[in-house]
């Protein structure tokens, strides 16, 4: 069974956490997710830096900005992951956008997640009629979960149609914005988690923007399946360094 799923079925809220592969330093990608695992991270989605970012915020856009000009992409960061799974063993993700893996050649690039151990991608503007019509049987041949994403602007008949070509979770994103962390939820936030919850979906949700604190990864997690942690996460890494990711992740959890 795909990691991803195993890692589902856990009665626990599932605290995911997202940062850009070559940054602080380009050497940085593997011992982060190998210090994310240590301290009890779940999930690791690793950001494929993009010169033109759609929906990051400030906080991601810098971090990838510094990244590419390390030196990072695709290839080197297949070739940095390719003895990961000899030390880590919890699901990861690779997030980012179609131009980068369209560039590599999208079945090369889900034959490399597969050689590595990659789980699954998240790739925002992939459009869900593109992904079935061309791409779906190679995710599959490969054994890669794709996650979609709603807002709160999705309509209800578009989560159901998500729902069902979906087979993990769906993330599910806080608010019509860019990433970037925020001081609490407000009613509106509420009001679209508890509509659905009330959808009664088959895949479980994952919410993510805005979650920066044990405070608002408790409030995400009230009707949810976990939570997404990126712009905190990475803002603590540009001020402490890899080695102060024991104490981020114990003040979330």
């Amino acid at each position: 069974m795909n990691r991803i799923k195993q890692k589902l079925k856990e009665d626990k809220k599932i605290l995911s956490i997202y940062f850009s592969a070559g940054y602080p330093n380009l050497e940085d990608t593997v011992q982060i997710i190998q210090e994310l695992e240590k301290n009890g991270v779940d999930l690791i989605e690793i950001g494929l830096p993009f010169s033109d970012p759609l929906a990051d915020g400030p906080t991601i856009q810098e971090s990838s900005t510094i990244a590419l000009k390390n030196g990072m992409n695709t290839a080197l960061l297949f070739q940095q992951l390719r003895d990961i799974r000899k030390s880590v063993s919890i699901p990861l993700i690779l997030m980012g956008y179609f131009n980068p893996v369209l560039q590599y050649g999208v079945a090369e690039f889900c034959a490399k997640c597969e050689e590595i151990g990659i789980d699954g991608l998240i790739l925002p503007d992939l459009p869900l009629d593109v992904y079935k019509q061309e791409y779906e049987t190679i995710f599959k041949k490969h054994g890669l979960i794709n996650v979609f994403l709603i807002t709160p602007q999705t309509s209800d008949e578009r989560i159901n149609a998500i729902d069902k070509a979906s087979d993990g979770f769906i993330y599910m994103v806080s608010s019509a914005s860019t990433t970037g962390a925020k001081q609490g939820f407000g009613i509106e936030q509420s009001d679209y988690f508890e509509r659905i919850a009330q959808m009664d979906l088959d895949n479980p949700q994952i919410v993510g923007f805005g979650i920066s604190n044990s405070e608002t990864f408790e409030q995400a997690t009230q009707k949810a399946k976990g939570a997404i942690i990126g712009s905190a996460f990475i803002k603590h890494l540009t001020a402490n360094g890899v080695h102060g990711i024991a104490d981020f992740v114990s003040q979330i959890r």
